[in-house]
């Protein structure tokens, strides 16, 4: 990452991870100010961490900050496109689904699964985005001081899919650029049956409560 976007800061989030990675970032600090870690007492989920991070570079004065899995899966050659997709777009967004992009190492089952649940936020949530559920992701600060981290409910992969869609909600612009996603190095997904469920009923309440937000209009 050092390489691909060298006058970049990064900041690891570390769940108390017994593997000793805080460890290890806190000794590369001493010798790269440019590099620090953010430890956290325990898993708290997904989109807890994601906030706490966001809450961190916000009050540092960023400008533009992108997201990635520390695990291999995203490519750091393709931090460069998106710091240059930023200058015309507030969200951008590192998609598996649109022609580029790719999941070469999943199997079928579970390529399947991944579209259904992105087709089914499209769908049912008018969110003109193709990839929903990836966290290879650029922010700038405005989008992020706009979603209003303290209403956001999901905590697992769900996450994802409010994010994208409180930022479309609040008419902001967002790009898709391809990326290639490949299987992890080290370590196992976190993904699971009540994540995938969790995420699922989000996107089915919030369609529900727009019918009823529609009906509720016409009555008037």
């Amino acid at each position: 990452m050092r390489k691909n976007l060298p006058d970049g800061d990064i900041m690891v989030i570390d769940d108390n991870s017994p593997d000793g990675t805080a460890d290890l970032v806190d000794e590369i600090s001493k010798t790269d100010p440019h590099i620090t870690v953010l430890r956290r007492p325990g898993k708290q989920g997904l989109g807890v961490a994601y906030i706490d991070g966001y809450r961190r570079v916000l009050a540092k004065g960023y400008e533009a900050i992108i997201c990635m899995d520390a695990d291999f899966s995203h490519d750091p050659t393709v931090l460069p496109k998106i710091v240059e997709a930023l200058a015309d777009a507030d969200l951008v967004i590192g998609s598996r689904y649109i022609p580029g992009g790719s999941t070469p190492d999943w199997k079928l089952s579970r390529r399947m699964l991944s579209r259904m649940g992105n087709l089914t936020a499209r769908v049912l949530l008018g969110v003109p985005t193709k990839d929903n559920t990836t966290g290879y992701r650029g922010y700038r600060r405005e989008a992020l001081e706009k979603l209003d981290f303290n209403s956001i409910k999901l905590t697992g992969y769900g996450f994802m899919i409010e994010t994208a869609y409180r930022t479309y909600l609040n008419k902001l612009r967002i790009k898709e650029i391809p990326i290639t996603f490949v299987d992890r190095v080290a370590g196992k997904s976190k993904m699971s049956g009540s994540i995938i469920k969790e995420a699922l009923l989000y996107v089915i309440k919030l369609r529900l409560q727009h019918i009823k937000d529609q009906i509720s209009g016409a009555k008037k």
